[in-house]
């Protein structure tokens, strides 16, 4: 089969389509023709290596699982002999998380891992999409939004988290400003946002009003700067850590009202995951999440869809279509 070879740590032309052997499934495993499979900025820094500490879980001198990847759809082509949820030919979607593997042609998972059948009605493409960003935004709000969340600031509202943070926050009913640049400020009020901030006219620190929670989806944010606009009680939430917001982490949530959290969704048990995932399938189901997709491009075209998602300016998800 092909797949997407990333042999050491480096920039985007590290990536190489190579050929190597379908994966060999157990009794409990499901092999999966994958159809479709998501980029994510989380993908590009697995691919760098960086920040340095994050080696510890991919590996310290090169990736630990040369083959990226960590969300797919598609089609089950081949059961283990104790399968009893899945058969051949039903379509499913889901994250591998560290495992990766999911650039390439197949990928092989557990029948008890976070892999659900595709609702009806969405196709490989827009399942694939909606994993890293809606996972990431159920596990923030499902954890830290509680009845006194009425305002939310989301800073990189034109992002896969972004985008489906600002549908989450209004299904839960929440005042939602969105901060992205001018070109999004249209499509991302479509997407329910009640206040759009173009960041490259307005100083978001500047607003004249205080949020229950600022979720910074592209870690742009200073925690510090940003209590000047959070609530008594407000809550800072980051996906993406630094050394500097550990030590801000520790000390504020021990001595400060106003808290910072990060959440390595990746990292959470499966049974925790598989709960969120749930979630995830109802919203689509009930068209109260919709993916949104900038680019597609193929399995050979990954060095430039990477370098794409690099340049920090896509609307939503990037996707390779195999």
């Amino acid at each position: 089969m092909k797949a997407v070879v990333c042999k050491g740590y480096g920039n985007a032309d590290m990536l190489k389509v190579m050929n190597v052997s379908i994966p060999e499934i157990s009794d409990n495993d499901i092999l999966v023709k994958v159809h479709a499979t998501s980029i994510t900025s989380a993908h590009c820094m697995m691919r760098k290596g960086q920040p340095y500490f994050s080696r510890l879980f991919t590996g310290f001198f090169k990736p630990t699982q040369p083959i990226l990847g960590t969300d797919f759809a598609g089609e089950i082509v081949r059961v283990g002999k104790s399968v009893e949820t899945f058969k051949v030919g039903d379509k499913v979607f889901g994250p591998t998380d560290l495992n990766g593997g999911a650039y390439s042609e197949f990928v092989k998972v557990k029948e008890t891992s976070t892999v659900f059948n595709i609702p009806e009605g969405i196709d490989c493409i827009s399942a694939t999409g909606i994993i890293d960003g809606g996972m990431t935004a159920i596990a923030f709000f499902e954890k830290y939004r509680n009845e006194n969340s009425k305002r939310i600031l989301i800073n990189g509202a034109s992002g896969s988290i972004g985008a489906s943070s600002v549908q989450l926050a209004k299904y839960f009913g929440m005042h939602v400003t969105a901060v992205c640049s001018q070109n999004n400020v249209a499509w991302v009020k479509k997407l329910g946002a009640d206040d759009v901030v173009d960041y490259t006219k307005c100083d978001v620190m500047k607003l004249n009003c205080s949020f229950d929670l600022i979720f910074d989806t592209v870690g742009k944010l200073n925690f510090s700067k940003s209590k000047s606009i959070l609530s008594g009680n407000g809550i800072f939430l980051t996906p993406v850590l630094s050394l500097n917001a550990v030590g801000k982490m520790l000390f504020s949530n021990n001595f400060s009202r106003q808290k910072l959290f990060f959440e390595a969704t990746g990292l959470k048990s499966e049974v925790e995951k598989r709960k969120d995932f749930e979630f995830l399938c109802f919203l689509l189901r009930e068209n109260k999440l919709t993916t949104v997709i900038d680019r597609v491009y193929s399995l050979e075209e990954v060095s430039d869809a990477h370098k794409y998602v690099e340049l920090g300016h896509k609307k939503g998800n990037v996707v390779l279509k195999l």
